[in-house]
């Protein structure tokens, strides 16, 4: 990879890593970034490391395998693409699994905790989880009905039957240009006082995740503490090996 390249990385890092910073400050609670490095090289991704960043995310279950291996073992991964329950096997295979943030079932919840035990993960090391929530009702999007049953369901069942799971929040994706709209941000918060009441916690140690390169400030501003933020910081994806 070129040297114009990583440093362009860099600087549009730091770039939005300012703004990130600022944008939490002003909601007053701090908000932390994650890198989507998605069909990216790995090459950019330790352009970033190098400047001291450590979370990152991946939608593919391969990529994310096959970056982890080739990277240093201190960054925090965050997985953030739809995810079958037949691939949780090779997603807890990764040490430096962080998160995964688009637990929609029960069942994926299952699976996830039983991988992580399969793969020697111990119990004081949980795989942190967000329940993902269809906040937008389209059929395409994954993601549980954003509905107090619904929640409060699947959140009490990783807290009490998925030892090797940490409830670390509520995540959305959003509208089909991939941001959210004030609508979408307001219905994850309400799902958030619905996981609280349920497992009989205080909302504010409910982490949301919504907002990404379009809508990430906005979504600091109405209560977000995890944007995931891709296009911005690695520049256009390429597909290569689609029409």
């Amino acid at each position: 990879m070129p040297e114009s390249v990583a440093e362009a990385t860099r600087q549009a890092l730091r770039e939005v890593t300012g703004r990130v910073a600022a944008a939490g400050e002003a909601a007053g609670h701090p908000a932390r970034l994650v890198a989507v490095s998605k069909t990216k090289p790995a090459a950019q991704v330790e352009a970033c490391y190098e400047a001291g960043h450590r979370h990152f995310g991946e939608n593919y279950v391969q990529e994310l395998v096959d970056k982890a291996a080739a990277l240093p073992g201190d960054i925090r991964w965050h997985f953030i693409g739809h995810l079958q329950s037949n691939k949780t096997n090779a997603v807890t295979s990764v040490p430096n699994l962080w998160m995964v943030e688009t637990v929609d079932s029960a069942k994926l919840a299952t699976r996830l905790s039983a991988g992580c035990e399969r793969a020697g993960r111990a119990l004081d090391d949980r795989l942190g989880v967000m329940v993902q929530v269809n906040t937008s009702g389209e059929e395409s999007k994954s993601g549980i009905e954003p509905t107090e049953d619904a929640v409060s369901e699947l959140t009490r069942h990783i807290a009490e039957a998925c030892p090797r799971l940490r409830l670390v929040g509520l995540m959305t994706i959003g509208m089909p240009d991939y941001t959210c709209t004030p609508e979408n941000f307001a219905c994850l918060a309400r799902c958030r006082e619905y996981a609280a009441a349920a497992l009989g916690v205080d909302p504010a140690d409910l982490e949301l995740s919504m907002g990404m390169s379009g809508d990430y400030e906005q979504a600091i501003a109405m209560g977000s503490t995890n944007v995931r933020v891709g296009s911005t910081i690695f520049g256009a994806r390429e597909y290569p090996n689609k029409a």
